[in-house]
């Protein structure tokens, strides 16, 4: 550094005819410097049973449109895939207003599976879809186990179709959870779809259940390749000054940074139940929020409310990843997951510590 401080001295005395000198003792010392490797590609691939993904950013149903709304602002090609907004066999206009409403950290949704059927996402929606530069996942609902594989059926024979979510967790609807919180009927539901379509299952379940692990060890049984964790919570919203509800439908579903917690609680307690793959879901919005559902045992993430306020928010995490592996010390996503350390500490071993 000796000769560079002399150089830079220069400068400071003589003006920029020294420059050259600069360059000529840059490169010297950098030439005696040791040799710097190049760190190696992070590997963003991760696995959900049968389907394989790019890298484990996905966004969510409902919170993405049948994604063509989105092609103009998000680089649909980074995406580890996409889930469009649930389909039922026939049309359904949703719910009475308000639908909608914002909350502390979160918000509030009565949307009721406003979609446009089956019939119409095979011939105006599907095509977009199957030219997409990403996976497609798309996520159904029933009102009986029999339309669940009536469509799945259906839905097996189409070309561009990468997996199905079976969303047996919407509190928007009647009976829209009746098959997230019944294990055997869970168990049955999933059996039933399996027998009759050969494309990658998905099953997406409620926290508004007493057991988490219970409803994970269905879904594994009736031959799930991954589960989807966490829909909304039901929850809602009052105008005290009107004595009213704000919603619609008086109740709806709560997302956001506000289930976080109880969505990572849910990730944990099923990763320690079951060995199959698990997606996680709730108030994710930065890399922080990415990696901490990784290690606590998540394969891969969608991002749902968060694409409201950041239409962009999945792509800039996907940028991200790379460097966060780093910062955690691994280049696999698969290394990542499942490594939180929930070893219980006593108030001996906290004094120690």
């Amino acid at each position: 550094m000796g000769s560079l401080w002399i150089v830079l001295r220069d400068v400071i005395n003589n003006g920029l005819g020294s420059v050259c000198r600069i360059a000529a003792v840059s490169s010297s010392i950098l030439a005696r410097s040791a040799p710097v490797s190049l760190p190696t590609a992070a590997d963003l691939s991760t696995r959900l049973g049968r389907l394989e993904l790019a890298n484990p950013i996905l966004v969510a149903s409902g919170t993405f449109g049948y994604a063509r709304e989105m092609e103009r602002v998000v680089d649909l090609s980074k995406l580890g895939g996409v889930v469009p907004k649930t389909i039922t066999v026939e049309p359904r206009m949703g719910n009475v207003p308000w639908r909608t409403v914002e909350t502390t950290a979160g918000m509030l949704n009565s949307i009721g599976l406003d979609n446009d059927g089956l019939e119409s996402f095979l011939t105006h929606h599907l095509p977009y879809l199957r030219a997409m530069p990403t996976k497609v996942i798309v996520s159904i609902a029933g009102r009986t186990e029999q339309e669940f594989v009536d469509m799945a059926s259906r839905l097996g024979d189409c070309e561009g179709i990468d997996a199905l979510e079976l969303n047996v967790s919407c509190p928007n609807v009647s009976g829209g959870v009746d098959f997230g919180t019944d294990a055997a009927m869970c168990r049955q539901l999933i059996a039933g779809v399996r027998g009759a379509c050969e494309l990658p299952i998905l099953a997406k379940l409620t926290p508004n259940v007493t057991s988490i692990a219970t409803m994970a060890k269905a879904a594994t049984d009736g031959g799930a390749d991954a589960i989807s964790l966490i829909n909304t919570l039901l929850g809602m919203a009052v105008d005290w000054r009107r004595r009213q509800p704000m919603l619609g439908n008086v109740f709806g579903g709560l997302s956001g940074p506000a289930i976080k917690p109880v969505a990572l609680r849910c990730v944990c307690q099923a990763a320690q139940a079951v060995d199959t793959p698990i997606v996680g879901i709730g108030g994710i919005g930065t890399i922080d929020d990415v990696m901490e559902f990784l290690v606590a045992g998540a394969s891969a993430v969608q991002i749902g409310t968060a694409n409201y306020y950041d239409p962009q928010v999945s792509e800039n995490l996907v940028d991200a990843l790379p460097a966060a592996l780093g910062t955690a010390g691994v280049q696999r996503v698969a290394d990542l997951v499942g490594t939180l350390d929930t070893t219980r500490k006593t108030n001996q071993t906290a004094c120690k510590a």
